[in-house]
């Protein structure tokens, strides 16, 4: 009975998230004003009354749409930190990963949160809150990743971490504006490639010899 149990779970999970997947590509596509219900039942393969029963209303699909998209973003950045003993090579690797953009397809090529907060007003008060927070956690994730870095000698201690994790997500941000353009996918290896060296720029020795270290 409980690997039954077990088993309607896991594909109950499966379903939703392939639930979610869908709808951010079609909330990606249309933007949240432009989707109506009738988009959502299409996209998702649910009638109203399943749509409702399992995420409350459109703004609550959209949410939890943002939360899915936020938690897969965080994992990416979380296991390319993981394999980089070093915070900071494991940001500049990040930025490296993020040059094959794309090669990606959309929404992963493109930001959701920003996208949102371009989008959202005054109605969507409790959206907007939420790509506010997500957008200022990212910030601060990346502010903490500096703040390692300079605990362990790697970068200079009269370098401000809030402002350079604020400049990194900034910079995160427009690597991937610039990568909906239509340009080749070696255009935006190129950026990243600058980016990713700007960062080791920071570090007070010989980077080559920490890699080595490091690895």
């Amino acid at each position: 009975m409980q690997k039954l149990e077990s088993i309607i779970a896991r594909a109950t999970l499966y379903n939703r998230q392939d639930s979610l997947d869908r709808a951010l590509q079609l909330f990606w596509k249309k933007g949240f004003h432009a989707t109506s219900l009738k988009d959502i039942e299409k996209a998702l393969d649910m009638r109203p009354g399943s749509i409702y029963a399992a995420f409350g209303s459109k703004d609550g699909l959209f949410q939890e749409a943002l939360d899915y998209y936020a938690r897969m973003a965080m994992a990416e950045l979380e296991l390319t930190l993981s394999k980089h003993r070093s915070p900071l090579l494991g940001l500049a690797a990040y930025l490296r990963l993020l040059g094959g953009l794309r090669d990606e397809a959309l929404p992963r090529r493109a930001c959701m949160l920003v996208k949102s907060l371009l989008e959202l007003g005054a109605r969507e008060a409790s959206a907007l809150q939420k790509v506010e927070a997500m957008l200022a956690g990212m910030e601060t994730y990346f502010i903490i990743c500096f703040i390692k870095s300079q605990q362990l000698g790697e970068i200079d201690n009269q370098l401000n971490p809030a402002r350079l994790g604020r400049r990194l997500q900034a910079e995160v941000m427009v690597l991937r504006a610039f990568a909906q353009r239509e340009v080749d996918s070696s255009a935006v290896h190129e950026v990243a490639e600058d980016m990713a060296l700007s960062l080791e720029a920071l570090y007070k020795g010989d980077i080559n010899n920490m890699a080595a270290t490091h690895a």
